[in-house]
């Protein structure tokens, strides 16, 4: 059978945060699946993922436009070549960039939806772009639920982790006790919350928070307030090279995710399967789908999101239990190992192209 040919219409590309997206690509890319990706907007322009550079060649930014417009410019980009499907890699702008191209270029069309850009659309738009759709690829058990709920139907594939990369180190030495959490300083991701479980602390430990963001100031100030300036630390974003050692450094990840007041929430964030193939303990908010790769008391331990007096109490159950943090890391290298290997999670999604747009 002759190699299907897909052309990706992704948002700002690439992007340092959107390590899955450069994983399913490049293995769209090492089938020779993948014929040309199209950004509705430039990169951030940060240190980006490994093998990225790969996929430049192959990458067209678009000149700015409505989603027609810039619908128009792929299929005239397209025109000339074989192509046998646009696939939109979210649900909002690209999503519907690639409808408008395929709808000219007379080939199916489908999408992929991760977490928030499912909710920068109206139930409406995407109960009729779903049902427009030849396929809807869902990377979580949440969004799921969201097309779901829009009168459609999602094909389940998670993104996955590589398992060379992120690998169980010995921990470190017992005190202080080393806290990490990884992620964009933005309401949804929670900190606010971690501070104030931080601030309840009867024991030595230190916090480390990877990443920047619009809330970076006013945790500063709570975290001023509490009297915590040298116990936590804002370390800024880091490389996806840098990432495995400061897994191998803490004793445990945090994740207080929430739901923010816009309703936005996260999926399945990449910072918990990266945490669990490292062998560490997860204490994460029982938000999103975060339970889907979280099993309380087996991978880690899940609270109620918001709730500073039981994500402190987690957090003060695993400092004063070396064992304990022993076997949720154990649990949750096995649970990657079995059902989030990278290798397998992206031959499922390539399968699944392949086979929808015949």
């Amino acid at each position: 059978m002759m190699q299907k040919r897909i052309a990706l219409v992704v948002s700002g590309f690439p992007r340092r945060s959107e390590t899955f997206a450069i994983n399913e690509l490049l293995a769209l890319e090492e089938r020779g699946a993948l014929a040309v990706i199209f950004a509705t907007k430039p990169g951030d322009g940060s240190s980006l993922q490994p093998g990225h550079e790969r996929l430049l060649p192959l990458l067209r930014v678009l000149p700015n436009g409505t989603p027609v417009e810039q619908g128009a410019n792929v299929a005239a980009f397209l025109y000339d070549q074989r192509v046998d499907a646009v696939h939109g890699y979210f649900a909002h702008t690209p999503a519907e960039v690639a409808m408008h191209a395929a709808e000219r270029l007379r080939v199916p069309f489908g999408f992929s939806v991760h977490a928030r850009d499912a909710r920068k659309l109206t139930a409406r738009e995407l109960t009729m772009r779903a049902q427009k759709a030849t396929c809807v690829v869902a990377c979580n058990t949440d969004v799921a639920a969201t097309v779901q709920q829009a009168r459609a139907n999602a094909h389940l594939i998670p993104h996955g982790v590589d398992l060379s990369r992120f690998r169980v180190a010995p921990p470190p030495p017992d005190r202080p006790f080393r806290i990490l959490a990884v992620g964009r300083l933005v309401e949804k991701k929670g900190f606010r919350y971690l501070i104030e479980a931080a601030s309840q602390f009867k024991f030595s430990f230190a916090l480390r928070i990877l990443g920047d963001g619009p809330e970076q100031e006013r945790l500063a100030k709570l975290i001023s307030r509490h009297g915590l300036s040298n116990q936590v630390t804002f370390a800024g974003p880091k490389t996806h090279d840098e990432l495995p050692r400061e897994y191998a450094n803490a004793h445990v990840v945090v994740v207080p995710s929430i739901m923010d007041h816009t309703g936005d929430r996260d999926g399945l964030p990449n910072v918990v399967l990266e945490a669990m193939a490292s062998g560490r303990p997860v204490v994460a908010s029982d938000a999103g789908a975060i339970r889907s790769g979280v099993a309380h008391r087996q991978t880690g331990l899940l609270v109620a999101q918001k709730n500073p007096t039981a994500l402190g109490s987690a957090l003060t159950a695993l400092a004063h239990d070396a064992q304990l943090q022993e076997t949720l890391g154990h649990g949750a290298r096995q649970r990657v190992e079995r059902d989030y290997e990278l290798t397998r999670c992206t031959e499922r999604f390539c399968q699944l192209l392949e086979q929808a747009y015949v």
